[in-house]
Order: structure tokens, then sequence, then C-alpha cells
């Protein structure tokens, strides 16, 4: 039998109390999509879905052909997978980790740390600072999606002030003030919104949060791509650590409007259903894949390194010399795909499909 370098995952779900409750949250529906056996529970929050190899939530493999359990497993003995570039690079690891996000009220006002910094909270506080890496990220909404990121423009800081000042409450900004206190009474860190841009983004917009980058997630549904690290540092709106010093002396200070801080995406020239978010950093990017209607049968092209390919939008029937079988693709399914493997995916919803795709393009 020809050796399996496709298949399907199953993965870890973290129910954060800030995540959308039952059927609310995106990543509900996606499991309740993928596998029908699953039960959602409609009071307990569906907050991340975990895409990937990490230690704290490292996927199921679902092909009882593979003697390996989980997708960390078979890599740790089958490196080859992750392209000759990749495994060289990152010492035989995924570099990534994939998630889905459902956000109902606001994560904690955050930074994460470059690989410098990361190692020196970690060799110093292991219990707060769980690795060495850096984390940075990207988020690409789902839905209209809400968030923090990046210092205001001074001008506007001033001209915020000065209305807070008066206490005048009105307006969207006064309207957030009193979402956040509501959600964390007597937080300092609601005041954030005063400071830091407010970008909403529509589905199919990004934004990337670099090292150092203050921000925090308010609300919506979005994929999240990011180094394989779980490296946060807080300073409010959280009942977990935080460490207000060590974010005071490593955040980025630079002012820029909010404009700035949607990151765009690029269609391929190649492929036209294929939009590229290709981030400053070498550990990740993100493909969105809009296939139309039209189209029935469509090939998801190799490239040089492991990717892990999402569902959100569709069905089709995968086929690939790498998968040994074929694989039923709806919503909510995810594949691990090794690399230099692509997969013919034989269409058969009216609708076309929307597939999110993260890999390494070194």
């Amino acid at each position: 039998m020809a050796e399996i370098r496709v298949f399907p995952l199953s993965c870890a779900v973290q129910s954060y109390s800030w995540g959308k409750v039952g059927l609310e949250s995106e990543v509900a529906k996606l499991l309740a999509s993928s596998d029908p056996l699953v039960q959602i529970q409609p009071d307990q929050p569906y907050a991340e879905l975990w895409m990937g190899a990490h230690p704290r939530g490292d996927a199921i493999i679902r092909d009882n052909r593979i003697p390996q359990k989980t997708l960390g497993q078979w890599i740790a003995d089958n490196p080859a997978c992750l392209g000759a570039k990749v495994k060289d690079t990152f010492q035989g690891c995924l570099p990534f980790l994939f998630k889905v996000l459902s956000v109902n009220t606001a994560l904690s006002i955050q930074a994460h740390p470059n690989k410098e910094l990361a190692a020196k909270l970690h060799a110093q506080f292991p219990e707060h600072y769980p690795d060495a890496n850096h984390k940075p990220e990207m988020a690409i909404a789902l839905t209209p999606f809400e968030g923090l990121c990046g210092f205001r423009p001074v001008e506007e800081i001033v001209s915020f002030l000065q209305v807070a000042e008066g206490k005048d409450t009105s307006g969207s900004n006064g309207d957030l003030l009193l979402r956040l206190h509501s959600q964390y009474p007597g937080d300092i860190g609601c005041f954030t919104i005063y400071f830091l841009n407010l970008v909403r983004l529509e589905p199919g917009e990004a934004m990337f949060l670099g090292a150092n980058e203050p921000h925090a997630y308010l609300h919506g549904d979005c994929v999240e791509c990011m180094a394989c690290s779980d490296n946060t540092v807080r300073a409010g709106l959280t009942p977990k650590f935080i460490d207000v010093l060590t974010l005071c002396e490593m955040l980025n200070y630079t002012p820029a409007p909010s404009s700035s801080k949607i990151f765009p995406a690029a269609q391929s020239q190649l492929d036209p259903s294929v939009y590229l978010y290709d981030p400053p950093v070498p550990d990740f990017a993100i493909m969105r894949i809009e296939i139309p209607p039209s189209i029935k049968l469509y090939l998801i092209s190799a490239v040089d390194s492991a990717s892990i390919l999402l569902v959100i939008q569709g069905t089709a029937m995968g086929t690939s010399t790498a998968a040994a079988s074929e694989m039923t693709l709806r919503r909510g399914s995810v594949l691990f795909i090794s690399a230099n493997e692509s997969i013919s995916l034989h269409l058969s919803s009216p609708d076309g499909m929307l597939l999110f795709r993260a890999c390494c393009l070194l």
C-alpha cells in the first residue's frame, strides 16, 4: 500500500469563558457539520478550534491505517512531510498553529514577545510563559469582527481623553466602554479603547499582529494562524496572570491609524480562486480559496510545505495519490496535506466552496 501522506484530522476545542456558547459559536457549528455524532452543549463556550500539533491540542488522526494517533507523533516519525526547507529551518517541527476563534466577550489586553524576550521569559517564569518561541499571528474575519490593535494617532488619543474628561459616554466608543465595563467591572483595561485603534473587519479582511503589538479581540468569528507558541503577556480584561511591567517595557508605541492595521490579501496570478495572506514572518502564510459554483473540478496545488486545509463552506469528494482512498469534504472538515502533495476536489455543492489553507512559504 502506498504511504498515506494526506489525511483527515479531528481537532482540539478550547472552552475558554470568553467564547460564544452553543451553536452561536462558529467553532461549534463547524464541529457539528463535520461530525454528526458530536453533541453540542447549548450552555458551553466553544472558543477555539486548534488545528495543528501543539502539545496542548495535538490533532487526532482520523485514519485507522496510520499507526500514530496524533499529528505531532506522525510528524515526529515522518519529518520529511514538512518539506526540506521547513524541516531544516524549524528543526523538524510544524512551525504554525491554525485556529478558528469565536469571540463573545473581550479577550485580554495583550502582546506577544519576540524570540529573544520569549526565551528570557520562559527561562525565568515557565509557569506563565510555557515555551521559548515568539507568537506573531494573523486573524482573518469569518463574520464581522472587532478588535483593538496598535496605538492610535496621538491627536486621536488627545481628542478622546478630552471627551472622557467630560464624562461623555455617547457614541460608539462610549457604547464600547460600557460593554467592556459590563464584562470586566472595575477593570482599568476598559479604558484602552481611548489609546488603541478600534479595527472592524468584514469577512475576508485580516489584521497581522507582530511582536510587541498591543491588541485585544472584542467580538466575532475568525480564522487565525500563528507561530506554534502559547506565549502571551497580559495586562487587563482577564482573570489570568497579568504582567503589566513586562508589557509596558516591550510594547511598540508607534502610533498609526486604524486603516494601516488591515492586512491585504494578494490574488494569485496563477489561480484566481486563491488569495494569499503572506505576513512578514517565515513561520506561516494563509490562503483563502474561493471556488465559484461554475467550477466542479478543482486542484489544491502542491506546495513545498506541510499544510492544513479547513472547509468553511461547500462539499466535495477529495482524491489524492497520497490519500489511498476518497475523502468526503464538508463544512468543518480539516485535512493535513504533506509537502508536495496535491488534492483533486470534485465539487457537489451548488454554491461553490470556501476554504482556508495554512502553510509555510519559505
